[in-house]
């Protein structure tokens, strides 16, 4: 019986390594950089246990043509701010790709807002 629960206990604390090391992995790697733009729809706080930003960039390549639509988190209060106090305005987002997250606790997207520039 000791044995059972000793190699239970060494398995449990291997794969709680394991997670917390992909998890590491997959936030400080990013599968790719870009910027997009256009005009801040939506932008909230939300989330049941985890509460993140998440938003929506209404991106216009010619006026009068429809919208397409740039789902995003945000991870810094400080980027979410400046976001809240540019809403309506035309803005380039700085975003990073991260593919493969094992929860949604990081964000409901796999784009996650870096950096935003107005534009006028």
């Amino acid at each position: 019986m000791y044995r059972f629960i000793r190699i239970t206990l060494i398995l449990s604390v291997i794969s709680a390594i394991f997670i917390s090391g992909y998890t590491y992995l997959m936030l400080s790697w990013s599968y790719a950089e870009g910027e997009r733009a256009g005009y801040v729809q939506k932008f909230s706080k939300r989330g049941w246990f985890c509460k993140t930003w998440e938003g929506e960039l209404a991106m216009v390549s010619m006026p009068g043509t429809m919208s397409e639509k740039f789902f995003f988190s945000v991870r810094d209060d400080t980027v979410a701010n400046k976001i809240n106090a540019n809403m309506g305005r035309k803005v380039a987002m700085q975003y990073e790709q991260h593919v493969g997250l094992p929860t949604s606790c990081f964000g409901e997207t796999e784009y996650f807002v870096k950096n935003l520039l107005v534009l006028d």
